[in-house]
């Protein structure tokens, strides 16, 4: 074996390592931009076709929403195809049968999840104005999936820069407790997906001056449209969350667990609160499209965090080192 073989080695690590890092970063983009098109009600941009674009595979012509709705398309099928490269050099790189080579896998299958899903969206014409049941289901439907999407990518990146998977038979009563934060936070992120469609085509006006408590009874009303009245169980539930997942965090500060996991619960300490203290500002400016952007970037960060720590949290303690005398 040549002395530089090892050195090379880490080198294609590393270089596997940033791509990866930086498709969760593309990823997380492509996140986004599909949360503008529902925020300037584009997603009809293309009308009921897909995949071309009102029947052309290229649009002449188009309207600012069809061009908003078409770009998102075009960075979408962009993220496929760096979902294969991912899955190619993850397989040359570690082999068919390394966790970083499934965990890729699982990204682009739940890639190709994502694609149909928002066919079928724009097929259905469960998109720009439309205010029904059908649609607020499908989004939090669709939501999952994102969440499901960006873990398996961060995952990835992770494992590939050296880490272990957790194991699950270890750290009993904290593998429950970061179970149950895991699913708060996916019920957070639906009722929040909810609550965003409700606030794009309901929005409030800020400049009415109404208080806080006068706008919640107003919402509460039974006037009101279902996705106006489902308003003020996302607040709720995300608070509850926050909380729950404050106190997980503290318990693994003082829990015997690596250096790194409390880093980790320390860095999505910090997340959390930053998120909580954004909702706020959300719900204080009346949801504004920018705002909401901010908010969703902030809970793909907090998702990726609260995996990250998990990974972290459980995985088998180092024996104690034995006294020689």
């Amino acid at each position: 074996m040549s002395a530089n073989q090892p050195a090379a080695n880490k080198t294609t690590r590393s270089k596997f390592v940033a791509f990866a890092w930086a498709f969760v970063g593309y990823l997380i983009l492509v996140i986004l931009f599909g949360a503008w098109v529902r925020i300037t009600h584009s997603g009809a941009g293309c009308g009921d076709h897909w995949p071309t674009c009102h029947g052309e595979v290229i649009p002449f012509e188009p309207s600012t929403e069809t061009i908003i709705e078409y770009t998102h398309r075009l960075t979408s099928g962009f993220l496929g195809i760096l979902g294969l490269a991912l899955v190619g050099w993850a397989g040359v790189r570690y082999g068919t049968k390394h966790r970083v080579f499934w965990a890729s896998v699982v990204t682009l299958l739940f890639i190709i999840f994502e694609a149909l899903i928002g066919a079928g969206i724009v097929l259905a014409e469960l998109v720009a104005d439309d205010d029904s049941v059908a649609r607020a289901v499908v989004i939090a439907i669709h939501l999952v999936n994102t969440l499901t999407l960006a873990g398996a990518a961060s995952l990835t990146a992770w494992w590939a820069g050296g880490h272990k998977p957790p194991r699950l038979a270890t750290k009993g009563a904290l593998k429950w407790l970061l179970g149950l934060g895991l699913l708060g936070l996916i019920v957070t992120s639906m009722t929040g997906a909810v609550t965003a469609l409700g606030d794009t085509l309901f929005p409030v006006d800020p400049t009415l001056g109404q208080g806080l408590f006068d706008r919640v009874r107003d919402d509460l009303s039974p006037a009101n449209h279902f996705l106006v009245r489902l308003r003020i169980f996302h607040p709720v539930i995300a608070v509850l969350v926050s909380i729950f997942i404050v106190a997980v965090t503290t318990i693994i500060s003082t829990a015997e667990v690596s250096k790194l996991a409390k880093r980790a619960a320390a860095f999505l300490l910090i997340s959390i609160c930053v998120q909580v203290a954004a909702g706020m500002i959300n719900i204080y400016l009346a949801a504004p499209g920018w705002m909401q952007l901010i908010h969703l970037l902030l809970a793909q960060i907090v998702w990726i965090a609260m995996l990250i720590t998990a990974n972290e949290v459980l995985q088998p303690s180092e024996p104690a080192p034995t006294r020689t005398t």
